[in-house]
Protein backbone atom coordinates (compact mmCIF):
# COMPACT_ATOMS: atom_id res chain seq x y z
CA UNK A 1 0.00 0.00 0.00
CA UNK A 2 0.87 3.67 -0.72
CA UNK A 3 1.83 5.98 1.79
CA UNK A 4 -0.99 8.01 3.14
CA UNK A 5 -0.24 11.51 4.11
CA UNK A 6 -1.24 12.41 7.67
CA UNK A 7 -2.91 15.15 8.80
CA UNK A 8 -0.78 16.86 11.02
CA UNK A 9 -2.44 20.41 10.96
CA UNK A 10 -4.76 19.34 13.46
CA UNK A 11 -5.76 16.55 16.05
CA UNK A 12 -8.77 14.99 16.57
CA UNK A 13 -10.81 16.04 19.44
CA UNK A 14 -14.27 14.57 20.18
CA UNK A 15 -16.41 17.31 21.35
CA UNK A 16 -17.79 15.40 24.19
CA UNK A 17 -14.26 15.43 26.13
CA UNK A 18 -13.46 18.76 25.88
CA UNK A 19 -14.38 21.24 28.69
CA UNK A 20 -17.18 22.98 28.73
CA UNK A 21 -17.47 26.46 26.78
CA UNK A 22 -18.71 29.35 28.31
CA UNK A 23 -19.98 32.75 25.77
CA UNK A 24 -20.41 36.28 27.44
CA UNK A 25 -23.66 36.68 29.44
CA UNK A 26 -24.59 33.09 29.88
CA UNK A 27 -25.26 33.35 25.93
CA UNK A 28 -25.50 29.55 24.51
CA UNK A 29 -24.94 30.11 21.05
CA UNK A 30 -22.34 32.53 19.36
CA UNK A 31 -23.78 33.54 15.92
CA UNK A 32 -22.11 35.35 13.17
CA UNK A 33 -23.05 36.18 9.71
CA UNK A 34 -20.04 35.54 7.46
CA UNK A 35 -21.02 38.34 4.45
CA UNK A 36 -18.90 37.30 1.47
CA UNK A 37 -17.89 40.52 -0.30
CA UNK A 38 -15.87 39.40 -3.66
CA UNK A 39 -14.66 40.65 -7.04
CA UNK A 40 -14.68 38.09 -9.90
CA UNK A 41 -12.57 38.09 -12.79
CA UNK A 42 -14.18 38.61 -16.48
CA UNK A 43 -11.97 36.66 -18.45
CA UNK A 44 -11.61 33.30 -16.02
CA UNK A 45 -14.70 31.03 -14.72
CA UNK A 46 -15.80 31.31 -11.42
CA UNK A 47 -19.06 30.46 -8.86
CA UNK A 48 -21.46 30.43 -11.71
CA UNK A 49 -25.31 29.76 -11.74
CA UNK A 50 -25.30 28.35 -15.19
CA UNK A 51 -22.56 26.07 -15.93
CA UNK A 52 -23.58 26.31 -19.80
CA UNK A 53 -21.78 29.41 -20.76
CA UNK A 54 -19.19 29.43 -17.45
CA UNK A 55 -16.50 28.80 -20.19
CA UNK A 56 -16.54 31.68 -22.10
CA UNK A 57 -15.03 34.67 -22.64
CA UNK A 58 -17.05 37.09 -21.57
CA UNK A 59 -19.36 34.80 -19.66
CA UNK A 60 -22.22 38.01 -19.51
CA UNK A 61 -24.79 35.82 -17.99
CA UNK A 62 -22.42 34.19 -14.69
CA UNK A 63 -20.52 37.54 -14.44
CA UNK A 64 -23.56 40.16 -14.27
CA UNK A 65 -25.53 37.75 -11.45
CA UNK A 66 -21.80 37.49 -9.22
CA UNK A 67 -22.03 41.29 -10.09
CA UNK A 68 -25.08 42.16 -9.01
CA UNK A 69 -23.85 41.18 -5.55
CA UNK A 70 -21.85 44.85 -5.09
CA UNK A 71 -24.26 46.69 -7.07
CA UNK A 72 -27.53 45.98 -5.27
CA UNK A 73 -27.34 43.12 -3.32
CA UNK A 74 -25.06 44.49 -0.36
CA UNK A 75 -27.23 47.31 0.12
CA UNK A 76 -30.36 45.54 0.47
CA UNK A 77 -28.68 43.19 3.36
CA UNK A 78 -27.16 46.47 4.76
CA UNK A 79 -30.41 47.27 5.46
CA UNK A 80 -31.46 44.68 6.98
CA UNK A 81 -28.31 43.81 9.14
CA UNK A 82 -28.74 47.69 10.10
CA UNK A 83 -32.75 47.03 11.03
CA UNK A 84 -32.00 44.31 13.55
CA UNK A 85 -28.21 45.43 14.91
CA UNK A 86 -26.20 42.65 13.25
CA UNK A 87 -22.64 43.39 12.25
CA UNK A 88 -21.33 41.65 10.10
CA UNK A 89 -18.16 39.57 9.55
CA UNK A 90 -16.83 40.21 5.87
CA UNK A 91 -15.30 38.05 4.03
CA UNK A 92 -13.18 39.98 1.33
CA UNK A 93 -11.44 39.59 -1.40
CA UNK A 94 -8.83 42.21 -1.60
CA UNK A 95 -9.38 43.02 -5.18
CA UNK A 96 -12.80 43.91 -3.54
CA UNK A 97 -11.19 46.08 -0.99
CA UNK A 98 -9.72 48.27 -4.40
CA UNK A 99 -12.56 48.15 -6.51
CA UNK A 100 -15.30 48.91 -4.28
CA UNK A 101 -14.65 51.93 -1.94
CA UNK A 102 -18.17 52.84 -1.40
CA UNK A 103 -18.64 49.39 0.33
CA UNK A 104 -15.60 49.99 2.21
CA UNK A 105 -16.91 53.13 3.65
CA UNK A 106 -20.08 51.95 4.69
CA UNK A 107 -18.50 48.92 6.73
CA UNK A 108 -16.42 51.17 8.37
CA UNK A 109 -19.29 53.01 9.63
CA UNK A 110 -20.77 50.27 10.91
CA UNK A 111 -17.94 48.51 12.72
CA UNK A 112 -17.68 45.44 10.33
CA UNK A 113 -15.01 43.00 11.32
CA UNK A 114 -12.92 42.78 8.55
CA UNK A 115 -11.74 39.06 7.33
CA UNK A 116 -8.84 38.45 4.15
CA UNK A 117 -10.58 35.96 1.49
CA UNK A 118 -7.44 36.24 -1.02
CA UNK A 119 -7.76 38.44 -3.59
CA UNK A 120 -10.16 37.49 -5.48
CA UNK A 121 -12.60 34.23 -5.80
CA UNK A 122 -11.57 33.36 -9.38
CA UNK A 123 -8.15 31.98 -8.44
CA UNK A 124 -8.27 29.73 -5.81
CA UNK A 125 -5.64 29.55 -3.46
CA UNK A 126 -3.10 26.44 -3.73
CA UNK A 127 -0.37 25.67 -5.73
CA UNK A 128 1.92 27.98 -4.78
CA UNK A 129 5.84 27.69 -3.86
CA UNK A 130 6.17 29.05 0.35
CA UNK A 131 7.75 31.82 -0.69
CA UNK A 132 5.63 32.84 -3.39
CA UNK A 133 2.23 32.55 -1.20
CA UNK A 134 4.43 34.37 1.59
CA UNK A 135 4.84 37.20 -1.01
CA UNK A 136 0.82 36.92 -1.89
CA UNK A 137 -0.15 36.75 1.96
CA UNK A 138 1.39 40.06 2.52
CA UNK A 139 0.27 41.76 -0.66
CA UNK A 140 -3.75 40.59 0.08
CA UNK A 141 -2.86 41.55 4.07
CA UNK A 142 -1.69 45.71 3.38
CA UNK A 143 -4.32 45.75 1.04
CA UNK A 144 -6.71 45.10 2.87
CA UNK A 145 -4.96 46.99 6.06
CA UNK A 146 -4.69 50.38 3.88
CA UNK A 147 -8.62 50.34 2.67
CA UNK A 148 -9.91 49.00 6.10
CA UNK A 149 -7.74 51.27 8.12
CA UNK A 150 -7.02 47.87 10.16
CA UNK A 151 -5.17 44.65 9.82
CA UNK A 152 -7.27 41.27 9.29
CA UNK A 153 -7.18 38.89 11.64
CA UNK A 154 -9.00 36.09 10.13
CA UNK A 155 -8.52 34.20 6.95
CA UNK A 156 -10.64 32.08 4.82
CA UNK A 157 -8.81 31.26 1.55
CA UNK A 158 -11.19 31.78 -1.84
CA UNK A 159 -13.32 28.36 -2.01
CA UNK A 160 -12.29 27.87 1.49
CA UNK A 161 -8.43 26.93 -0.42
CA UNK A 162 -4.53 26.55 1.32
CA UNK A 163 -1.82 25.29 1.18
CA UNK A 164 0.55 23.39 3.99
CA UNK A 165 2.16 26.58 4.82
CA UNK A 166 -0.98 28.55 5.30
CA UNK A 167 -1.48 28.98 8.78
CA UNK A 168 2.39 29.37 10.03
CA UNK A 169 2.21 32.19 6.87
CA UNK A 170 -0.54 33.95 8.48
CA UNK A 171 0.55 33.67 11.91
CA UNK A 172 3.88 35.43 10.84
CA UNK A 173 1.52 38.45 9.44
CA UNK A 174 -0.47 38.92 12.84
CA UNK A 175 -3.33 36.79 11.79
CA UNK A 176 -5.44 34.90 14.57
CA UNK A 177 -7.39 32.69 13.19
CA UNK A 178 -8.72 31.03 9.70
CA UNK A 179 -12.17 29.82 8.67
CA UNK A 180 -11.69 27.44 6.16
CA UNK A 181 -11.93 23.63 8.05
CA UNK A 182 -15.41 23.61 8.83
CA UNK A 183 -15.36 20.23 10.81
CA UNK A 184 -16.34 21.35 14.04
CA UNK A 185 -18.99 23.68 16.17
CA UNK A 186 -16.28 25.24 18.34
CA UNK A 187 -13.05 27.11 17.63
CA UNK A 188 -9.79 24.86 18.52
CA UNK A 189 -5.95 26.02 18.43
CA UNK A 190 -4.21 24.39 15.37
CA UNK A 191 -1.56 22.00 15.72
CA UNK A 192 2.28 23.74 16.22
CA UNK A 193 0.65 27.23 15.44
CA UNK A 194 -0.91 30.07 17.39
CA UNK A 195 -3.60 29.93 15.16
CA UNK A 196 -7.21 29.23 16.05
CA UNK A 197 -9.85 27.48 13.50
CA UNK A 198 -13.08 28.87 13.85
CA UNK A 199 -16.60 27.41 12.77
CA UNK A 200 -17.89 28.84 9.23
CA UNK A 201 -20.46 26.39 7.34
CA UNK A 202 -20.76 24.66 3.95
CA UNK A 203 -24.01 23.58 4.60
CA UNK A 204 -25.92 26.85 5.85
CA UNK A 205 -24.45 28.43 3.06
CA UNK A 206 -26.70 30.60 0.50
CA UNK A 207 -24.50 29.16 -2.18
CA UNK A 208 -25.37 25.87 -1.42
CA UNK A 209 -29.12 26.66 -1.09
CA UNK A 210 -29.56 28.52 -4.19
CA UNK A 211 -27.99 25.19 -5.99
CA UNK A 212 -30.17 22.79 -4.57
CA UNK A 213 -33.22 25.15 -5.25
CA UNK A 214 -34.27 25.83 -1.11
CA UNK A 215 -37.06 27.83 -0.83
CA UNK A 216 -37.03 31.21 1.25
CA UNK A 217 -39.02 29.80 4.03
CA UNK A 218 -37.01 26.28 3.99
CA UNK A 219 -34.31 28.98 4.73
CA UNK A 220 -35.85 30.31 7.90
CA UNK A 221 -36.92 26.77 8.81
CA UNK A 222 -33.04 25.85 8.24
CA UNK A 223 -31.77 28.57 10.35
CA UNK A 224 -33.71 27.88 13.12
CA UNK A 225 -33.53 24.05 13.02
CA UNK A 226 -29.60 25.01 13.34
CA UNK A 227 -29.86 27.34 16.28
CA UNK A 228 -32.50 25.22 18.36
CA UNK A 229 -30.19 21.72 18.05
CA UNK A 230 -27.25 24.20 19.06
CA UNK A 231 -28.64 25.50 21.57
CA UNK A 232 -29.74 22.03 23.00
CA UNK A 233 -26.04 20.73 22.35
CA UNK A 234 -24.84 23.96 23.81
CA UNK A 235 -26.33 21.91 27.53
CA UNK A 236 -22.45 20.72 27.50
CA UNK A 237 -20.40 23.90 26.36
CA UNK A 238 -21.05 26.90 24.13
CA UNK A 239 -21.13 26.16 20.45
CA UNK A 240 -21.06 28.59 17.23
CA UNK A 241 -23.15 28.78 14.78
CA UNK A 242 -21.87 30.44 11.14
CA UNK A 243 -24.25 31.54 8.51
CA UNK A 244 -22.27 32.15 5.09
CA UNK A 245 -23.81 34.34 2.74
CA UNK A 246 -23.34 35.90 -0.71
CA UNK A 247 -24.78 39.74 -1.93
CA UNK A 248 -25.41 38.06 -5.18
CA UNK A 249 -27.67 35.25 -3.70
CA UNK A 250 -29.04 37.04 -0.61
CA UNK A 251 -29.28 40.01 -1.50
CA UNK A 252 -31.97 39.26 -4.63
CA UNK A 253 -35.22 40.58 -4.05
CA UNK A 254 -37.24 38.01 -3.91
CA UNK A 255 -35.00 36.62 -0.81
CA UNK A 256 -35.11 40.08 1.15
CA UNK A 257 -37.98 39.18 3.45
CA UNK A 258 -36.51 35.66 4.48
CA UNK A 259 -32.94 37.32 5.34
CA UNK A 260 -35.10 39.66 7.34
CA UNK A 261 -36.89 37.19 9.01
CA UNK A 262 -33.96 35.02 9.48
CA UNK A 263 -32.46 37.94 11.45
CA UNK A 264 -35.46 38.75 13.34
CA UNK A 265 -35.38 34.76 14.76
CA UNK A 266 -31.76 35.09 15.68
CA UNK A 267 -32.03 38.60 17.37
CA UNK A 268 -35.05 37.82 19.20
CA UNK A 269 -33.16 34.65 21.45
CA UNK A 270 -32.32 34.99 24.69
CA UNK A 271 -29.10 32.63 24.45
CA UNK A 272 -27.75 34.06 21.29
CA UNK A 273 -24.54 36.00 21.02
CA UNK A 274 -24.63 37.66 18.06
CA UNK A 275 -21.68 38.68 17.20
CA UNK A 276 -18.30 38.82 14.55
CA UNK A 277 -16.06 36.05 14.16
CA UNK A 278 -13.29 38.30 15.58
CA UNK A 279 -14.73 38.64 18.95
CA UNK A 280 -15.52 35.03 18.73
CA UNK A 281 -11.59 34.14 18.67
CA UNK A 282 -10.90 36.80 20.81
CA UNK A 283 -13.21 35.37 23.65
CA UNK A 284 -11.82 31.91 22.53
CA UNK A 285 -8.45 32.70 23.45
CA UNK A 286 -9.44 34.67 26.77
CA UNK A 287 -11.69 31.84 27.98
CA UNK A 288 -9.04 28.73 27.18
CA UNK A 289 -5.61 30.99 28.28
CA UNK A 290 -4.37 30.45 24.75
CA UNK A 291 -4.21 34.33 24.46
Amino acid sequence: MADTLENTLFSYSPIIERAPLTWPGGARVAVYIGLNVEHFLLDRPSTSIWPGTADLVPDALNYGWRDYGPRVGIWRMMESLDRHGVRASVLLNSMAADRYPQIIKAGAERDWAWLAHGQTNSVLHAGMTRDEERRRLAEITDTIATATGRPPEGWMGPGLTETFHTPALLAELGYRYVLDWTNDDQPYQLNGSTMLSVPYSVELNDLMLSARGTTGPEFVQMIRDQYEQLRADAARGGRVMALALHPFVTGQAFRAKYFNQALEYLAAQSDVWLTTSDEIAGHYRRATGSD
